[in-house]
Order: C-alpha cells, then structure tokens, then sequence
C-alpha cells in the first residue's frame, strides 16, 4: 500500500510548526538538529539548532519537515497542500477546530454534494489545509 508523506521545508521554525501539529493530531514526533549531525561543521552557529530532519509519526500518516536557508526564498503555506481524509464527523470538527486556531478558515467545513463533508484552511503558519469526510454511497 502506498502513502503519501509530504515534505514542508521552513525558515528557522520547523521545531514550532511540527510541535504544534502534534498537539493538533497526537503522534511520534522526531527531530534532528543540523549541530548533531556531520553537517555541524558545515552550517553557522546560528544554524546549529535549526532542525535538520523532523518527523511526525501518527496512526494514518507521516509528516517530515525541516529548516533551510539552502534552497532559496520560500514561501509558505504555497509549496506543500496537506489533504486528511476522515471516517467520522466528530474526529473531522474536532481537528478542523485545532489546526484553525490561529490560522483563517477558507471554507467551513459543510455538506457537499457529493455525500460527504468538506472544508479548507490556512493554518497560522501558512499551511493550506484540506479536509474531506466521505460517506458511504447512501448514508
């Protein structure tokens, strides 16, 4: 079976997003400093606590992120959609809630016609989210 694990690379804060969508969606969280790694060497002081490789482990999906300055200007919340598909309303509202908060709610969650449930977000860091319930044909 096949997974999609999305990459979102941040500007110095990748320790703050990633600490927050563990709060927001529970799971492992792992994260790698550049000065514990080879490249401590190579990378400023200041660059020696930025994280060099994060990952968030939760019970459907993985979330790997990481700090950079090597890859040009970035912009975000534009290079990365997250996409959660859910089984339940209740789980779908409640995470809804939590990843709004702070952040601007594009479309509320709603009714669609296509028999499920719906809804967009950008959360506080720039990070545009999708939410999807779909129901079962005839539910």
């Amino acid at each position: 079976m096949m997974h999609l694990s999305p990459y979102i690379f941040f500007n110095g804060n990748c320790r703050e997003v990633l600490s927050f969508y563990q709060r927001c969606l529970g799971g492992e969280l792992d994260l790698q400093r550049f000065g514990d790694s080879p490249a401590a060497a190579h990378m400023p002081a200041e660059a020696q606590d930025r994280i060099m490789h994060g990952t968030l482990t939760t019970h459907g999906f993985i979330i790997m992120a990481a700090d950079t300055g090597r890859l040009g200007e970035l912009t975000p919340g534009n290079q990365v959609r997250m996409s959660l598909h859910f089984d339940n309303d209740v789980e779908i509202e409640d995470i809804f809630a939590r990843l709004s908060e702070g952040g601007t709610v594009v479309d509320p969650l709603a009714e669609m016609f296509w028999g499920g449930k719906f809804g967009m977000l950008t959360d506080q860091f720039g990070i545009h989210w999708l939410f999807n319930l779909q129901r079962p044909a005839g539910e």
